[in-house]
Order: structure tokens, then sequence, then C-alpha cells
């Protein structure tokens, strides 16, 4: 895998530490890659880290995964070692376009990216955002994102962080799901560690026939479930006054909800 380089980490926490392992699994040189957090603490076999950006390097991509708090923290560090056509990815979460310009004024190339944490296996789905003003970055940094995964582009930044709630937080959700079902199991009498497996493999596999061209969920779920069978009967207690759709619309909302409360303080800060 080829990428444009060099490409800086700026933190490399759980998810941005995701997308590195994600590259290198992909087959991109180690070498491209410069970690730069305070710790100083190794990333990757062969990936440079430093604890301040180098005096003697452009980066042509920057990736800014510190937590969202940081941000007014790291910007002025970090903003005099960029060049004017420097790609700026920014994954932190609510912090909007407007107030990365704002903390970056000399880059014209700003980019939001959401992704989730599979794309440690490269099977990852990120959301991208850009602007008029960031457009030619798209060649770069579109390629670059789908090496991990799916790939969804917006052009509206409400519906950007919409999709980001759902695939970003989505996999804690359903992780939250796997430990239910397996903690069922394990009240119904199955041993804790065996209905964890089951649990997890069934997700897994039907993860896989959901993704298959031509099927959806809720066809399958009535292919699976035949009239007075088993199936049905637990499938009514979801449906029932439409508890699950209800519950995850709230528990949806609740991220959403957070998420523009992080942007406001993002904007006022």
């Amino acid at each position: 895998m080829n990428i444009l380089g060099p490409l800086w980490l700026i933190g490399c926490g759980n998810m941005a530490g995701a997308m590195l392992e994600g590259w290198l699994a992909a087959g991109a040189d180690p070498a491209r890659f410069t970690v730069i957090r305070p710790s100083g603490r190794d990333a990757a076999p062969g990936v440079r880290v430093l604890t301040a950006p180098p005096p003697d390097e452009t980066p042509a991509i920057v990736l800014l995964g510190v937590k969202p708090q940081k941000l007014d923290e790291v910007a002025p560090v970090l903003e005099p070692a960029l060049g004017g056509d420097t790609i700026l990815v920014s994954i932190l979460a609510g912090v909007e376009l407007a107030s990365l310009r704002a903390r970056f004024p000399g880059q014209r190339r700003v980019v939001r990216a959401m992704p989730n944490t599979p794309v440690r296996l490269r099977k990852g789905v990120t959301q991208l955002l850009t602007d008029p003003a960031g457009a030619d970055a798209k060649p770069n940094v579109d390629p670059l994102m789908r090496s991990l995964g799916l790939v969804e582009w917006h052009e509206d930044e409400a519906l950007f962080a919409m999709a980001g709630h759902l695939s970003g937080a989505g996999p804690a959700f359903l992780f939250r799901y796997i430990d239910a079902l397996a903690a069922a199991g394990a009240g119904l009498g199955l041993p804790s560690d065996q209905s964890a497996r089951i649990a997890t493999a069934m997700v897994e596999g039907a993860a896989a026939l959901a993704a298959k061209p031509g099927e959806t969920p809720a066809g399958l779920a009535e292919r699976v479930a035949s009239p007075g069978g088993t199936t049905r009967a637990g499938l009514d207690v979801l449906d029932q006054d439409g508890a699950l759709n209800g519950l995850v619309l709230r528990t949806l909302d609740a991220s959403r909800r957070r998420g523009l409360e992080m942007a406001q303080a993002a904007r006022s800060r």
C-alpha cells in the first residue's frame, strides 16, 4: 500500500492506534508514519515516535487524534509545523470544520473523519466530510480511508455527525448486545464461557449474511422465524410496542445529543 507521506499521527490512542494498525496490516511502510505524543511510548514496530513535531520536516498528512479537550493545547504547537498544502484530518468527535479552521487558519485542506474501531481489522466504517476549500484533498484521503473499510462522504455536517454516531458508537452498542445475549444464555443454564463463544460467533456469522447483496436484516429475520416457532416467540418480545426500536433510538439519540454539547463547547473555547 502506497500512502502520501510523511503522515503524522498527533496522539495514538484507541482510535488512531486502530487506524495505524489497519494501515500497517494493509502493507503501508512503517517509515512513512510518525507518532507524536508527549509520553514517547512506542506505537508499532518501525514507526517513529516523537514527543514534539520535528522542526526539519513538513508532513503531507496529519491525523489529529488527541482528545477534543486537548485541541487548544495542541493546536498552537502543531499549526506552525504544518505546510500550506498539508492535509489535516481530524477524528475529534464533536469538533466541527469551522472550529478546526479557527485553530488552524493556515490550513486549506481540512477533512473531518469519523472511523470506528474495526478499522483495526480493515473492516471499519469511516464517515468523511470536507468543504469546497478542502475538496482537492479527497483524492488522497479517500484511498487512505478505503484501505480500512467502507467510506461514506457527506456534504452536510449534521448528517456527517449523525452517521458518525451510528457507525462510531455502534460497535459499543453491539458489544453490549453480545454481552447481553451471552448473559441471557448463562442465566438460562449455559456455562458462561460457552455462552459467550456462541453469542460472539453467532453475531459474526449473522453480520456476514446481512452484508450480502440483496439481503435485508428484516428479510433474514423473517426467514429464520417460522410462524408459531421458537424464534418467533423471541421476536415477539423484541417487537412488542416497538421495544427494541425505541431503545435503540433513545440510545443513538443520547449519543447525538452529547455530540451537540461537545460541538458547542468547541465553538465557545
